[in-house]
């Protein structure tokens, strides 16, 4: 049986960290900021951990055990 193949394109846009959940940046960012609240803006800037239900997925296409 052929070796499983990385996702390269999600393995460019996520972190794995040191207890296995991944990290990813927030969407809506890219422009039209001008629009959106300072809260809104401010909880932009960070990083989302991705739920379990999604991340089981990316964990088997990015290979992680």
């Amino acid at each position: 049986m052929p070796k499983k193949k990385t996702h390269k394109g999600l393995k460019k846009r996520v972190k794995v960290t040191a207890r296995g959940k991944i990290k990813a940046h927030t969407s809506f960012t890219g422009h039209l900021m001008s629009g959106k609240t300072a809260k809104r803006r401010r909880k932009l800037g960070k990083s989302i951990i991705i739920p379990e239900v999604y991340a089981n997925v990316m964990k088997e296409m990015l290979n992680v055990d």
